[in-house]
């Protein structure tokens, strides 16, 4: 019975890695398909997201299956309420990644108003974060998962770049606010997907310690 439960507890595992490839994935389409201007690129996205909910769904059902069936306690029952916490933040980054996408269609084919250098920048280190913390799960790592929560300020502060570069941009031209507020949220996706690695690391060390800790 113990090892049946151990299988099972590992599939959850391989599925949630497998979710987060996925994520990885459509988070670097979205931000390709703005920078190169890709709308059939971008249409395909929202079909990636699908996916991405599908595979929520799956991995939640075997969860619930395996808690009550097996009833398990302590260390094995905050796995799987990690894992559950894990794909419910996997999914929202999904989403931030279709908002992406819907602004790439929405700026369409008109000329982008400055080349996107920080953009690209801040989706690669959130791309880095996603497949760092799913590892530091994987291995039940909690000094990884701390270095991946510290990657945020990165995030925070090219963010913070990106908005005031833009700000300035539209001071000495405001006929460029409606696009540049799009990149701006643009820029506001890619945050809140780092700030939902952060909860995924917050989970892992109480996983792992059975404490919850505030990263900041």
């Amino acid at each position: 019975m113990r090892l049946h439960f151990q299988q099972n507890l590992e599939d959850i595992k391989r599925k949630v890695l497998r979710m987060g490839l996925m994520v990885e994935a459509i988070v670097d389409k979205a931000v390709n398909s703005l920078k190169e201007q890709n709308l059939e690129l971008a249409r395909t996205i929202i079909e990636d997201d699908d996916k991405i909910d599908m595979m929520d769904l799956e991995i939640e059902m075997d969860c619930i299956k395996l808690l009550a069936l097996q009833q398990p306690l302590a260390k094995d029952l905050r796995t799987i309420t990690t894992a559950l916490k894990i794909i419910t933040d996997l999914e929202r980054m999904g989403d931030n990644a279709v908002n992406i996408s819907k602004i790439t269609l929405d700026i369409g084919k008109e000329p982008l108003i400055k080349p996107l250098i920080d953009i690209p920048k801040m989706a690669g280190i959130v791309q880095e974060m996603i497949r760092l913390s799913i590892d530091a799960f994987i291995k039940e790592d909690i000094y990884l998962a701390k270095k991946v929560a510290q990657m945020d300020q990165d995030v925070d502060e090219i963010y913070q770049r990106i908005i005031d570069e833009l700000l300035d941009m539209i001071i000495k031209d405001p006929k460029i606010t409606k696009q540049a507020t799009k990149l701006m949220f643009v820029g506001r996706f890619l945050e809140r997907i780092a700030d939902h690695n952060t909860n995924i690391c917050e989970r892992i060390i109480y996983m792992v310690t059975g404490k919850l800790e505030e990263i900041n």
